[in-house]
């Protein structure tokens, strides 16, 4: 599963605002930090400061600042409410017209796979992901960096392809062994 563009966009500036809690962040801080358009990141902070999460503050000397404090704030229910579609396959959709439904297990392996993965970021605060980000902390924002829990080395480095390999065929994996042994 590929999160929206939207849920990256929103988590980014959460992070951003959860290391910086005594200055407002403008978009085009955001914009310039990320290489995100201003359009976007309209909509993102819009949506943000209707979830509650967000304070807004308009006028020339506005912009945002977190309204929860970064531990209160699960990963898990900020991914929940963004994303508008977890429909994997037709059948977790409601206009389901797949005549297997009922009779496959496809769903049900699914429906456990989606339910591990939502697992899994309800484990997770905001506060947890920002402690182990350091690269929060060295973003070109003139807004200092004023919270932060002891900051921890991320768990795993994730550079391009990482996912793609984290993600691939374990049987591939097995037969490629295989034939290297």
């Amino acid at each position: 599963m590929r999160l929206t563009l939207f849920t990256d966009y929103s988590l980014r500036v959460l992070l951003v605002l959860a290391t910086r809690t005594e200055s407002l962040v403008t978009i085009g801080d955001l914009s310039r930090a990320f290489d995100i358009s201003n359009a976007h990141l309209m909509k993102v902070t819009h949506m943000l400061g209707k979830s509650g999460w967000v304070d807004t503050v308009r006028g020339r000397n506005g912009g945002m600042r977190l309204s929860v404090h970064p531990s209160k704030l699960m990963v898990g229910a900020i991914v929940r409410r963004l994303e508008t579609d977890f429909a994997l396959v037709e059948c977790f959709a409601e206009d389901n017209r797949c005549v297997l439904t009922g009779g496959c297990e496809l769903a049900a392996v699914l429906a456990r796979a989606m339910q591990a993965f939502l697992d899994e970021l309800d484990r997770y605060s905001l506060a947890d992901l920002a402690s182990a980000s350091p690269a929060l902390m060295v973003l070109p924002m003139w807004q200092q960096v004023t919270w932060h829990d002891r900051i921890k080395r991320p768990s795993l480095e994730v550079v391009p392809g990482v996912a793609d390999a984290l993600l691939s065929d374990p049987a591939t994996k097995r037969a490629s062994k295989a034939r290297s042994s």
